[in-house]
């Protein structure tokens, strides 16, 4: 009897632990959706006047957290890509003002953990699918291997920065540092944005078509302010489609979401859309289906392909045990002419458009469903900023982070599990617009450091007379639309976001 008992036990112990190790808690996927130039005031949810409908991500909203506060570091494109992955902000980096063009060289540091290679050391699979824009290190043609220095590298007045010519690059080379180099497994991607060349994808690094044509570009005559179906002169791939880029990526991510769900392996999957960026290529059968023009259409087209995302996790079966987090990487190219003509307010109540240091320019959408975590229907009034990713992930994980990575990100964990007992007042935010402005948002105090929009809005740079305030202040929550400036009223309160701007900006 006691030779046969020792076995039974434990063949009883060893299904008790493979019971516990079913039943034990699966790390969530991580699914993080970046629209591309989407106003606060483009998601109806957001805005009850809006003239566009969202109804898939008004449901994320529902069904999850809604943040009134969130804001993007930059104001512009390629400066908030870099805080997401980096947790940092992109001053501190090579590029201390302005955008990539296409050709951009390589903007992570080669050693800087990103939120893909923190999540990978995790146990993670990692891709990305969509609009890149951080730069890749082409490799040029012999010819030309010492072309690029500082005297070809430009920046113009709106903040777009220039370091080489396309015909110096050896397309027939893989790059030489895309996203592979920094964590992630899987990559399918735009070099930049959709109106900037070279027009093509590249699947892991490696380019899927030669970009061996050439386009003159589309609505040139907007000038500088570039709307409707507008993009630049350029190499282009023979079977680039301006109009299908937005629904291939869709078409990628759910094929990513269908092949991660039959793995063990949790995953994360970052997800830059490349609308409703310029140019404004709404597919025919949402033409006309909002009211504000070519835009609405776009956002509304926007709305539905989040949407299928949504719906293939669910088929996957791996939406109980995801994250799903919708934002944008900065506020609308919404002009005010363009308010008037449609009455449409895609910056929602707040002052300015994209690349401006006023709220307009950095006050975003973001909405965060993790079901049986965070309470469905909760709306926060927290500010937050999309460098908080790395920092809440790893209080997720109950990782500690190194003192020097991810310096300007803050876990809004506590936030979303509404664990108000370990919550910690919000850190400073700091924002930066297209033509360097520092603005410094503490509590419901907002300083800018200069006069003027600092972006696209007019006008964009003031210099103060004499005796005349140097810089603005706003109390935001008396005046979210930044409409009375106490910059001289409020000497104290100036000195002390001074202050403390310096010394973020110092650390």
């Amino acid at each position: 009897m006691k030779y046969y008992a020792l076995p039974f036990f434990a063949l009883i112990c060893f299904s008790a632990c493979q019971n516990q190790k079913k039943e034990a808690p699966q790390k969530p996927n991580i699914l993080y959706i970046l629209a591309d130039d989407m106003g606060i005031g483009d998601v109806s949810l957001y805005n009850p006047d809006a003239k566009t409908q969202t109804p898939h991500i008004d449901q994320l909203g529902k069904e999850g957290m809604r943040f009134t506060d969130a804001h993007s570091p930059s104001s512009v494109c390629t400066p908030t890509r870099y805080g997401i992955l980096t947790g940092r902000y992109c001053w501190r980096s090579k590029l201390p003002q302005g955008v990539l063009q296409g050709y951009g060289k390589a903007l992570l540091e080669k050693d800087r953990e990103t939120i893909a290679s923190f999540l990978k050391s995790q146990g993670y699979s990692t891709g990305v699918i969509g609009k890149w824009h951080l730069g890749l290190d082409w490799v040029l043609k012999p010819e030309f291997k010492d072309s690029v220095n500082v005297h070809t590298a430009d920046i113009n007045a709106f903040g777009m920065v220039r370091q080489l010519n396309g015909d110096w690059v050896d397309f027939s080379q893989k790059t030489t540092d895309g996203p592979l180099n920094h964590g992630f497994d899987y990559s399918y991607i735009l070099p930049a944005s959709l109106d900037m060349e070279p027009y093509c994808y590249l699947e892991n690094d490696v380019l899927t078509e030669i970009p061996s044509e050439y386009t003159p570009g589309n609505d040139l005559n907007t000038g500088s302010y570039a709307t409707q179906a507008f993009w630049r002169p350029g190499k282009v791939a023979k079977s680039f489609d301006f109009y299908g880029v937005l629904p291939k990526f869709i078409e990628r991510a759910k094929q990513f979401i269908y092949t991660k769900s039959k793995e063990e392996k949790p995953f994360f999957l970052y997800l830059p859309l490349t609308a409703p960026h310029s140019p404004w290529v709404p597919q025919e059968n949402y033409k006309g289906t909002s009211g504000a023009g070519q835009y609405g259409d776009f956002v509304q087209m926007v709305d539905a392909k989040v949407g299928e995302v949504l719906k293939a996790l669910e088929e996957s079966g791996e939406a109980e045990n995801t994250i799903i987090i919708f934002t944008s990487d900065n506020g609308p190219f919404w002009k005010p002419d363009f308010i008037e003509r449609y009455n449409h307010r895609a910056a929602y109540i707040y002052r300015g458009m994209k690349a401006d240091a006023y709220e307009g320019g950095h006050r975003i959408p973001l909405v965060v469903k993790w079901p049986g975590k965070v309470k469905a229907g909760t709306v926060s009034d927290f500010p937050t900023t999309l460098t908080n990713l790395l920092a809440t992930c790893a209080d997720l994980l109950n990782i500690k982070l190194d003192e020097n990575t991810a310096e300007d990100s803050q876990s809004i964990l506590p936030v979303l599990l509404g664990d108000q007992a370990a919550q910690t007042e919000a850190m400073p935010i700091v924002h930066h617009s297209s033509r360097g402005f520092f603005a410094i948002r503490k509590g419901e105090w907002k300083l800018i450091d200069r006069l003027g929009s600092g972006g696209f809005s007019e006008p964009a740079i003031v210099e103060p007379k004499k005796g005349e305030a140097i810089g603005q202040l706003y109390n935001l929550s008396q005046d979210p639309s930044e409409t009375t400036n106490l910059y001289a009223d409020e000497p104290e309160k100036v000195k002390e976001l001074t202050q403390d701007l310096e010394h973020i900006k110092n650390r």
